[in-house]
């Protein structure tokens, strides 16, 4: 049999990625159990009767059902509950690893106040009253000077009971200034509602999919809930689906996928335009879905066809031959049930809007919507149906100023958030400082792009408050922490997973007592609100979190204490109907006057940088708020990381054009910063390409993480989308030479 190159690449990854699957890192975490017993904070559980306990995994947004076994009061293994609709059984390395984070030195064990400068790392222990106070002080003194819009909030998200405590806290406050971190969830949210009338996170029901066609989306790679695209990827290899993986670099996921197209970083909106316009061109789209169903197609179909032949969209994205987007095209229309996804890597940057529109407008023509193996909707935090909080006068005087980041008003009036224009907003606009900041599930100083200009947006924040469990770059940086219960301590929600194919809801549960003088967020803004009185008490009438939490359930608490997790039957699927004004799902979003187009995003500068920088994700790495514990940093790859050296992914032929050969040292320079490397030869990157992985270049955490690496975010800036606000850079343009 002969096995041409590509194939071979195909195969040794594929290899690895199978590894990853496999029972073998879960025997390696069973050896590092042991040889790690060294570790002098390690626990050493003892004898004992073994009791398990049902929670929901909080470590990401993927909510896989977790049971916890334990030795009288001690956790001593994490695994995936058998039966979860989630993950059914399956576990990711970093959800394993979670007993790591509970235990670990990395936990912030009491209320702190900054006492040196800022990042120094010189703490002061206070008790919870007195940090209470001087918060809420410090609130009040703004209040006080009419200024409540000058209060803002950082939140790992923007879905689930906590983050609309919240949000619910600085409404009664007086302050617009919610902000969450940036994901797929925004853009795909927002292309739902110009399309299908629905602002909402599509679901996708990969269990009765048969072909899959993802821009880039990590399916193997931590995309979604890690466990269950697992589980669906073994799914179709045994049902004889079909995968087709477009992006850049031979990924685990294009390594296993059916077929990878590789194409120039950024080019992804013009490849689906492509698609639509073969698909189109030969009458393959579904006529009864189009002739019914929807509204603007022929503008669509004329663009499509005038502007994105086959020919030119293969000039555009580097594919050798306008065949093959003919072929994707055709297999894709011909499929049973198919279905096209983006949201690169695991899907937490946002990317320009045109993007997620061309992708999805392939779904509807295809007619593959609302169905069986389709794309659902599904409204998230219908359970959350509190009663608007009463506003005084301070309060309703502030909510009429505009927002920081310009969400919500002017050239953006849809976008719900844009922290990519934070930093910016607050260096140029001395007439809007910000002056309290709380940070809540989120390490912005780590994970947004061009980190160093964030931080010195952060110099002109006089207080900020952090609410993290852990000691990370933003906590680092704060003047007074107020430390959560770790996931394992607390009651939350875990709400609809992203891309899940069924309303279900978790319930993360506390299986151990609090380790530590810590107290849930939640409790600590009724603290809060109690402390300073007046409207802002009255907005928060629970006694505590716990009981919050119970009655926002209601009389679902019973299902989700019983079985952890509950399936929302009231939230509905959409039945074919569509919200938009004319009832149909409309190709031409008539709220920004416009069809989906490609434009390349414009990267400054990128004359003197002839190659393109772009990052991955690996389920080996995390990058978000948690930091990868030491279990997890022992799975990756030497040819990733190497001691504290920080491997990019590098086409042998363009290596060899600035003279590198293989492991050679490096200096990788972009517009705004630059980083010593090491050079991987790897043939599944494109020529020009550089690929680097997120999740390396901590100053935080412990010593297993911190140090080793670049943080790809100090290398490159947010790129604002026209069409939304939203960040829609791919990468940045960037150079290589000798070290």
């Amino acid at each position: 049999m002969k096995i041409d190159r590509r194939s071979f690449l195909s195969l040794s990854i594929g290899a690895t990625a199978g590894v990853t699957l496999s029972p073998l890192p879960w025997k390696l975490t069973d050896d590092l159990s042991i040889w790690t017993q060294n570790w002098p904070w390690t626990p050493v559980p003892p004898d004992g009767a073994t009791t398990y306990e049902n929670s929901s995994c909080a470590l990401c947004p993927g909510g896989c059902g977790i049971t916890v076994r334990k030795v009288g009061d001690r956790a001593i293994k994490i695994e995936g509950t058998d039966g979860h609709p989630v993950n059914d059984g399956g576990i990711c390395m970093l959800g394993l690893s979670g007993l790591q984070l509970l235990y670990g030195p990395t936990r912030v064990k009491t209320p702190l106040k900054r006492v040196g400068k800022r990042g120094e790392g010189k703490w002061k222990k206070i008790s919870w009253d007195q940090a209470i106070a001087e918060v809420a002080s410090t609130l009040g003194d703004l209040r006080s000077d009419g200024k409540p819009w000058a209060a803002g909030c950082v939140s790992g998200s923007d879905k689930g009971i906590t983050p609309n405590l919240f949000k619910r806290f600085l409404t009664a406050y007086g302050s617009p200034n919610f902000m969450a971190m940036p994901s797929m969830a925004d853009s795909y949210s927002l292309a739902m509602r110009m399309m299908q009338g629905q602002e909402t996170m599509p679901g996708f029901d990969f269990e009765n999919a048969d072909f899959i066609l993802s821009f880039g989306s990590g399916i193997l790679d931590g995309w979604g809930s890690p466990a269950r695209m697992f589980k669906a990827n073994s799914q179709w290899v045994k049902t004889g689906g079909k995968v087709v993986q477009i992006e850049p670099r031979l990924s685990n996921t294009a390594a296993k996928a059916y077929k990878w197209l590789p194409v120039k970083p950024g080019t992804e909106t013009a490849l689906a335009l492509g698609i639509a316009h073969v698909i189109i061109k030969s009458n393959l789209y579904n006529r009864d879905f189009i002739s019914g169903s929807t509204a603007g197609f022929n503008a669509f179909k004329k663009r499509v066809i005038e502007q994105y032949s086959p020919a030119k969209v293969a000039e555009i994205t580097g594919i050798d031959d306008p065949s093959k987007i003919e072929r994707v095209a055709k297999e894709f229309a011909k499929a049973k049930r198919p279905i096209a996804i983006c949201g690169k890597g695991q899907g937490d940057v946002t990317g320009g809007l045109y993007d997620f529109m061309a992708v999805h407008a392939l779904n509807a023509l295809v007619g593959n919507i609302n169905k069986s193996g389709g794309v659902l909707a599904f409204e998230t935090d219908s359970y959350i149906n509190w009663p608007e909080p009463g506003k005084d006068s301070v309060a309703a005087s502030g909510l009429r100023k505009r927002r920081i980041d310009g969400a919500g008003t002017g050239k953006y009036p849809h976008a719900r958030g844009l922290l990519n224009r934070l930093a910016g907003q607050i260096v140029k606009d001395e007439k809007y400082p910000l002056e309290v900041l709380f940070v809540s599930g989120a390490n912005p100083l780590y994970s947004m792009p061009d980190t160093n200009s964030l931080k010195k947006a952060f110099d002109k924040v006089s207080t900020i408050v952090s609410f993290s469990s852990y000691m990370d770059e933003t906590a680092m940086y704060a003047d007074i922490i107020l430390p959560n219960h770790m996931y394992l301590e607390r009651y939350d929600d875990a709400p609809i997973p992203p891309g899940m194919g069924k309303p279900v809801v978790g319930l993360v549960k506390p299986v151990v007592k609090p380790q530590f003088d810590t107290m849930h967020s939640g409790d600590a803004l009724i603290r809060l609100a109690n402390e300073m009185g007046g409207s802002m008490k009255a907005a928060f009438p629970w006694e505590d979190y716990e009981r919050c939490i119970k009655e926002t359930f209601g009389e679902h608490w019973e299902t989700l204490e019983n079985e952890g997790f509950w399936v929302d039957s009231n939230v509905s699927s959409g039945g074919g109907k569509f919200a938009t004004d004319s009832g149909k799902f409309e190709f031409y979003a008539e709220n920004i006057n416009a069809l989906p187009i490609y434009k390349q995003a414009k990267i400054e500068n990128s004359h003197s940088y002839p190659l393109a920088l772009v990052s991955y994700d690996s389920i080996r790495l995390a990058h978000n708020y948690i930091g990868d514990p030491p279990f997890a940093m022992k799975t990756v790859e030497s040819t990733v990381l190497k001691g504290n050296d920080l491997f990019v992914e590098v086409n042998p032929t363009t290596a060899k054009t600035y003279g590198l050969s293989n492991g050679a040292r490096a200096t990788l320079s972009t517009p705004v910063g630059s980083a010593r490397v090491r050079v991987n030869f790897s043939e599944g990157i494109m020529p020009n390409v550089i690929a680097m992985p997120k999740g390396l270049g901590h100053t935080a955490f412990d010593m297993y993480l911190a140090g080793k690496g670049v943080n790809f975010n100090e290398l490159i800036v947010p790129i604002e989308d026209p069409a939304s606000g939203f960040d829609a850079a791919w990468g940045i343009m960037a150079k290589l030479a000798k070290a």
